[in-house]
């Protein structure tokens, strides 16, 4: 059964992070995505490196040299038969390469033309170099997680990839329903920016409210509270606790075996403090795997905290799958699912440039013509 976008045609221009994980994410569920590579990173692939390339699983590659001017025809006749192109430079890129979002429009109206970028097509910073860190540095994401002393990157999940191109990957869905819906394409503008600060959305609430402040480490979900915190066990691992509502804080209190009245009133900020350390001397009395077998089944919201190597052995994520393996390389599988359509099984990653001569093909191209293509550089 194919995926939900099956039928979907998606120009991908090959680029770091953000931009294909949105183009992964949409071959995951059934897109055809054709990567647009620059025709120097052809290579031959004798040790399979590019298996590696995990978020370019699924997609076919074509290699064009976008400065040639049988390059750019190549790339407009791409868009003029794609559903969606998506491109992670900085503004003004694809304009000046003669390719932009008025020119791709013009062969094809229907098109949705996704841009990803840090800071966004305009505004003061539009110009600027950044990475995930300054995104959300300036969204005040990377201000609210860490310690209390100085705020701690959350890898790049947070700008990079929740806010960036997953937020990507949901705009294109939307337009590509109004697009064929109205028959009009139109330009989505992602930015990480944009995307961290709106997955903060519930804490801005909560401020608003006046129970969550604006200081690292003192609130009820970034590890003040020590029924939401991690704990050190007695192996030198950790356990994850989340037992934010009273009834799984009893049983939480039940399961470490403390007499409810010993302890302070859950939500006594001021008993925090010594709360913690009862529970941390606990902790530290078993290994983590033995907390995780006496809280296995339970409602007390404990977990172990585990590895990424470790991860794919855990018995639930065996049993759902949540990884898989592709072309020998261990990785997450996709998400999410869908009673009405087969999960896809990600194909592998493929080196630059690798369906050069059959994407040509079915864009019309003849022999004789990708021939010249090839010989003039514009296409490798």
């Amino acid at each position: 059964m194919p995926g939900p976008l099956s039928g979907v045609r998606v120009i991908e221009m090959a680029g770091l992070g953000a931009a294909p994980f949105c183009g992964m994410l949409l071959a995951d569920l059934g897109a055809a995505v054709v990567r647009v590579d620059r025709t120097e990173k052809v290579r031959t692939d004798p040790a399979g490196s590019g298996r590696f390339d995990v978020l370019n699983r699924g997609k076919r590659s074509i290699a064009v040299d976008l400065k040639s001017e049988g390059g750019a025809e190549v790339l407009l006749r791409l868009a003029a038969s794609a559903d969606a192109l998506i491109e992670g430079f900085r503004p003004g890129v694809m304009e000046r390469l003669g390719i932009g979002p008025e020119k791709c429009l013009e062969v094809n109206p229907s098109l949705v033309y996704g841009r990803m970028t840090g800071w966004g097509q305009d505004g003061p910073y539009a110009a600027m170099a950044g990475h995930d860190i300054d995104y959300i540095a300036l969204s005040g994401v990377l201000h609210a997680i860490g310690g209390a002393q100085e705020p701690v990157p959350p890898l790049n999940l947070v700008g990079d990839f929740g806010g960036g191109g997953l937020m990507l990957a949901l705009g294109l869905v939307a337009a590509l329903l109004q697009s064929r819906q109205t028959g009009k394409g139109q330009v989505v503008d992602a930015a990480m920016l944009d995307g961290s600060a709106l997955l903060s959305a519930a804490t801005h609430g909560y401020m608003a409210e006046g129970w969550w402040v604006d200081e690292r480490h003192s609130n009820l979900l970034d590890g003040a509270a020590p029924f939401y915190s991690v704990y050190e066990t007695s192996d030198g691992k950790h356990v994850a606790v989340g037992a934010l509502e009273p009834k799984f804080f009893a049983s939480l209190v039940e399961g470490l075996g403390f007499d409810p009245d010993s302890l302070p009133p859950q939500m006594d900020r001021a008993g925090w403090p010594r709360m913690r350390d009862l529970f941390a001397a606990r902790f530290r009395e078993k290994t983590r795997d033995e907390w995780e077998e006496r809280f296995r089944g339970g409602d007390a919201c404990v977990t172990p905290v585990l590895s990424m190597t470790e991860a794919p052995g855990h018995p639930h994520n065996i049993h759902r799958s949540t990884f898989v393996e592709v072309g020998g390389v261990l990785q997450p599988g996709t998400a999410p699912r869908f009673s009405g359509s087969a999960r896809e099984v990600p194909g592998v990653p493929v080196s630059p440039g690798a369906n050069t001569d059959e994407v040509l093909d079915g864009l019309g191209y003849t022999p004789d013509q990708i021939g010249k293509l090839r010989s003039s550089g514009a296409v490798a």
